[in-house]
């Protein structure tokens, strides 16, 4: 049986804790291939390639942890370390100095580093409900969350395929609209965007989306499946 997302992540950070650095990086390479891996997962990614001494996959790793969630204090300080290891000085201040300013932004009483805490909790409870079959609570826990973090894309991203699954696909489209439009390069957004608007009867922006996707990344098995099964619901239509 596949496991979930936090299964799969709670697995990975017992692998990362007991050293077996290689059968972390494995499963969340695999989540990756899902396309399901959030920032949290990529950051577990970085911290297990720099154990193992290598910095460039670890930067890599880092830096999509980033781009899924800019205010990530704990992944600008290990980039920091990292560049400082490889004697990238200037960039490493510039890593520590985004990490110290994300660190001290205020949101709603909350520190940014404890309001990013939070979230990254109520979201692992969210997939906590998920599991259990209460999807709306896990949609309520990731509203909240994004309450406490809302430029926190991975988890915009979790929520929307949760309303998916729960048949709300005109509130998945509208929260899949909000984050390709902050993140354009978000493959795995742009491919559950195009289905959230084949299930909403929005078949010519799908049509749209899924044509670019199949130019941008033609061999993502998603994006071919979708692509088939709009072309098969035009047909049907007719």
């Amino acid at each position: 049986m596949e496991l979930s997302i936090r299964q799969q992540v709670e697995l990975a950070k017992e692998r990362f804790t007991s050293q077996d650095y290689y059968g972390a990086i494995h499963l969340l390479e695999e989540l990756i291939e899902r396309g399901s891996a959030y920032a949290d997962a990529q950051h577990l990614l970085g911290l297990s390639y720099e154990l193992l001494g290598k910095p460039d996959r670890a930067l890599a790793a880092f830096d999509r942890a980033l781009e899924l969630n800019p205010r990530y204090v704990e992944a600008h300080v290990h980039r920091g370390i990292v560049l400082a290891g490889l004697g990238r000085e200037s960039e490493a201040a510039e890593a520590f100095e985004r990490a110290r300013k994300a660190g001290g932004e205020d949101r709603g009483g909350l520190s940014a580093h404890h309001a990013a805490k939070l979230a990254n909790r109520h979201a692992e409870l969210a997939e906590a409900y998920a599991e259990a079959g209460a999807v709306s609570r896990a949609i309520a826990q990731y509203r909240t969350a994004l309450e406490l973090a809302p430029d926190f894309h991975d988890l915009r991203l979790r929520m929307a395929r949760h309303m998916i699954d729960a048949g709300r696909t005109l509130e998945a489209r509208d929260e899949l609209q909000a984050v390709v439009d902050a993140r354009p390069d978000l493959i795995d957004a742009q491919a559950t965007f195009g289905l959230a608007c084949y299930l909403s009867g929005e078949w010519a922006t799908a049509q749209r989306v899924l044509a670019h996707l199949l130019r941008e990344a033609p061999s993502d098995p998603r994006v071919r499946a979708y692509m088939s099964m709009l072309e098969r619901g035009s047909r049907a239509a007719r």
